[in-house]
């Protein structure tokens, strides 16, 4: 079948679908009495000429968010079933990025089956969720979006009867239904462990089952690539994922996420840990019944049982059931109640997976030694590889916290602990070192046990405790690492060392002292950027970091590294943010080898390509060469965690993407090709060229009053949505914004300008510059990875940008002067850098992009309506609040509220 044909038939499938939920769902708000807006649904009325009435306009706004949702459904769905015609037809080894295709990609690059299978024993993805707030929805409602998708999902299945079509399109209805009196805002600000059991439920409900199905994926495509099955690695040396989480651990600018939500944080991941493997081992006991009637059981699982049997607690032992005739399945039953012991004993050796792994690796020899390997590979495997992947805790747990927050607690720590100068905060870098790597010299801690500190010391030290404690309890499994937000010198990292120190984290060997925790500095601004390479070369070279990688059984055996691509692009613009994340990894990659110590970097990126979003194969193509070798961390926000994970093919497509793409990349940077000098001096002309007209718009006279004012951002701050407040210490300052409402904020009111600006000046002054050059770059923006990741997701944020709206919400500027002046100037770089990416890469949107423009086409005419009414509704809310109108203002908070949601649902994006 040909792409085009392909692509039509995506086209029609949307379609199709489109207009058979809608009309479910006009039938649900017609049955309701809401006729005016059953007529208004997009697609199939007209929203100008059956515009609600003004107090309809909450209930207007609410049908088109769900609406939106069900087209964001269709375009997923259509998408899964194309990828699996396109399997049928053509089988695994022909889809791009996924296992098969990359399989025979490093086939053809002249890897052999050796170094193939040698890589996947290295290859660790981990993905890690947050909390950051750019998810609209509530938990809820996103549940009932998950039951949707299944339930629309099972229409596929053309062996249904008409009947029986029905009844799914009735259910279908039933939760329309639902979703339309339930209504999709948070009404109050959400708590931390609220968040938690949003994070939590896709690591119950749809991760363990993706992570399965995409390992079997792995051995198919390795035996259609015609590798040999035997030399795959097992279960538990391959390619794997785990999972990390920051929902409870990430206190920078938090204040609700106390060591009391920690604790507890840890305590529910564990059990739901637990929750998951008792039902994984109640269903393997049920499916092991072989008799010994037909095969005679090895020695060793008889040997196993015993030993198992013998451990457990004598009131547990009495109450185990016993199956003699069958001895796997008494054997699983006794693994299973070893669990339930395991849960809330920390003297159990089944308190930590060590003892849990084991058994299970010998239910699977024992099998394979009576023939039954087909049954070990079905039943035993998963389980193996769910302990792997989630361990007896689910996700680790990341702390991260500022360093200001740090300098301050050890500025009271050194007073409380009577030293004569003690303003910690007050000190250059170099006083800090001396003093920290004197201090960590001794295990003698600052302060006698019995000392009570107050103020931050005390939160920082509480939660070295917390962490103390379950390390002590439960091993270092559930523990991720101490990320050290706004890392500027190696001390901001020691300071995490002596706080493990004043809590008994550290170890003491015959070298000195180590530490069982892990300090990771989080890069973020241009400027820590740059400076990144000397802060990580002295913070390695410190003695008590070389006795950790040494004596530590911390969870990491590489040292990580942080970048924040969201404040780096809020700081120099998405150009400027890429080139120098780019020109970061390769200096960092250099230092980590020349001090023998292997880096893996944790990529911070969020839900929109100037925060660091964009397709996975060309991220990880664009990669400097030689930065990744196996292991990789990466986090996923908001809602780009239902957009990726909400289904599980849609989550088994996303990972696999990640997983095979990681895998072929990591070959290939094993043979790192040199870049190009010349490419290099390119890029950082462009990027000084473009952060230079980014900066020169955020610093032009009242631009932050023009942006206060046409865009929705004072609405923003004062949403429900995530429990993080929007500026990390309340000041009003650009600085202190956090990243994502200033995204968030321009993509409300679609001027999108994060994504852009300053992307076309620079390459408009390199054509009149150099013209040999850009004539170079004409059409083979694909020769130069980099530059082609950072266009592709320009591309993105310039097709969804709208001129005529965002002039619209310009006029909410109250100074003439001031709008006509940053307008002009906001709209000439639009069609400048729309122009230069038509230069760049030729051709029309329309054919190079034509799945986004589709996309963007089926949202157009009911977002205008949305826009529309969002600009209405702020007017009239500013003025009451001008005017000191307050109980009015207030009262339209949550219709303003409803118009930023429905945006958001229509534009799949928020930061």
């Amino acid at each position: 079948m040909s792409k085009q044909s392909d692509l039509q038939r995506w086209f029609n499938k949307i379609d199709t679908d489109i207009a058979f939920l809608t009309q479910c769902f006009q039938e649900v708000l017609s049955e309701l009495g809401e006729d005016t807006l059953a007529a208004a649904l997009p697609w199939i009325g007209s929203a100008e000429e059956h515009a609600a009435k003004p107090e309809d306009v909450d209930s207007e706004l609410q049908m088109h968010s769900i609406a939106y949702h069900l087209l964001n459904l269709v375009e997923e769905n259509a998408a899964e079933q194309a990828r699996r015609n396109r399997e049928t037809q053509n089988g695994l080894l022909h889809e791009p990025g996924l296992w098969g295709h990359g399989l025979s990609h490093l086939l053809k690059l002249g890897f052999s089956e050796e170094e193939i299978a040698g890589v996947l024993d290295e290859v660790r993805v981990e993905t890690v969720l947050t909390a950051h707030p750019t998810e609209a929805k509530r938990p809820i409602v996103l549940r009932q979006h998950r039951e949707l998708s299944t339930s629309f999902g099972e229409l596929e299945n053309t062996l249904w009867t008409p009947r029986e079509r029905q009844a799914i399109r009735e259910r279908i209805k039933v939760i329309l239904e639902t979703l339309w009196r339930t209504g999709e805002m948070y009404l109050e600000k959400p708590d931390v462990l609220t968040e938690l059991e949003y994070v939590m439920d896709y690591l119950r409900e749809v991760f363990p089952g993706a992570v399965s199905i995409a390992r079997k994926r792995l051995r198919d495509a390795w035996t259609e690539a015609g590798l040999n099955p035997d030399s795959l690695p097992t279960a538990q040396h391959r390619a794997q994922f785990i999972f990390g989480n920051w929902v409870g651990g990430d206190r920078d600018g938090h204040p609700l996420v106390t060591p009391a939500v920690t604790k507890e944080t840890l305590r529910r991941l564990r059990a739901s840990a637990f929750e998951l493997i008792d039902d994984q081992l109640l269903t393997l006991a049920r499916r092991l019944s072989l008799s010994d009637i037909f095969q005679e059981p090895p020695p060793a699982l008889l040997e196993a049982t015993a030993k198992a049997k013998d451990a457990l607690p004598e009131t547990l032992r009495r109450e185990l059931r016993s199956y003699p005739r069958e001895p796997w399945r008494d054997f699983a039953e006794v693994i299973r109640e070893r669990c339930r012991e395991g849960l809330n004993s920390p003297e159990s050796d089944y308190a930590r997976p060590d003892g849990l792994k084991a058994d299970l690796r010998v239910m699977r020899t024992s099998l394979v030694s009576v023939g039954a390997g087909r049954i070990a590979e079905a039943e035993v495997d998963p389980v193996i590889g769910f302990v792997e992947a989630f361990g007896f805790h689910l996700a680790a747990l990341d702390i991260r916290q500022n360093s200001a927050v740090y300098e301050q607690a050890l500025s009271q720590l050194l007073q409380r602990g009577g030293f004569s100068d003690w303003d910690y905060a007050s000190w250059d870098f170099e006083k800090r070192r001396e003093f920290l790597e004197s201090e960590l010299n001794s295990p003698r801690p600052i302060l006698p046990r019995h000392v009570e500190v107050e103020g931050k010391a005390r939160e920082v030290l509480d939660c070295f405790r917390v962490v103390a404690d379950h390390i002590a309890a439960y091993g270092g499994d559930g523990i991720g690492s101490f990320i050290v937000s706004m890392t500027r010198d190696a001390s901001d990292l020691l300071m995490v060392y002596l706080f493990a120190r004043e809590v008994g984290l550290l170890g003491l060997s015959e070298e000195g002292l180590y530490s069982e925790i892990t300090a990771v500095p989080l890069f973020e601004t241009i400027e820590d950027l740059d400076n990144s390479p000397a802060i990580l070369s002295a913070f390695l070279q410190t003695p008590i970091v070389r006795q950790s990688f040494r004596y530590s059984s911390a969870r990491q055996s590489a040292q990580q590294v942080m970048l924040g691509y969201s404040d780096s692009s809020k700081d120099g613009g998405i150009l400027a943010s890429a080139w120098r994340l780019h020109q970061a990894q390769r200096r960092l990659t250099e230092v980590g080898a020349e001090l023998g110590v292997p880096l893996t970097f944790f990529h911070g990126r969020g839900g929109t390509s100037s925060r660091g979003a964009g397709p996975t194969h060309r991220f990880l193509e664009a990669l400097p060469a030689g930065s990744l070798t196996g292991s990789i961390r990466l986090t996923e926000q908001g809602e780009v965690i239902a957009q990726k994970y909400a289904s599980t093919p849609t989550a088994v497509f996303n990972l696999e993407l990640l997983l095979a793409g990681v895998t072929v990349t990591s070959l290939k940077h094993h043979r790192p090709a040199k870049e190009d000098p010349g490419m290099a001096e390119l890029c950082e002309h462009l990027s000084a060229h473009s952060s230079e007209a980014y900066r020169q718009l955020l610093e032009n006279p009242g631009f932050l009053d023009f942006w206060a004012q046409a865009t929705p951002i004072d609405a923003l701050e004062r949403s429900f949505i995530g429990s993080r407040p929007a500026r990390r210490t309340g000041q009003r300052s650009m600085e202190d914004l956090r990243a994502i409402p200033w995204v968030f904020s321009w993509a409300q009111a679609r001027f999108y300008l994060p994504g852009w600006y300053g992307v076309g000046t620079a390459f408009e002054r390199l054509r009149e510059e150099d013209p040999a050059l850009f004539e170079t770059l004409e059409g083979n923006i694909n020769k130069f990875p980099i530059l082609r990741y950072v266009i592709n997701n320009v591309e993105t944020s310039i097709a969804s940008a709208d001129p005529k709206m965002f002039q619209a919400y310009a006029n909410l500027v109250k100074d003439k002067a001031l709008r006509r002046a940053h307008l002009s100037t906001i709209s000439e770089e639009y069609h400048r850098t729309d122009n230069m990416i038509d230069c760049l890469l030729g051709g029309p949107r329309s054919e190079r992009r034509p799945r986004l423009m589709k996309t963007l086409e089926m949202r157009a005419k009911g977002l205008r309506r949305l826009h529309t009414r969002q600009i209405e509704l702020l007017h009239s809310w500013r003025a009451h609040q001008a005017a000191g109108r307050e109980a009015e203002a207030e009262a339209m908070m949550p219709s303003l509220l409803l118009s930023i949601n429905a945006i958001a649902s229509a534009e799949r994006t928020t930061g």
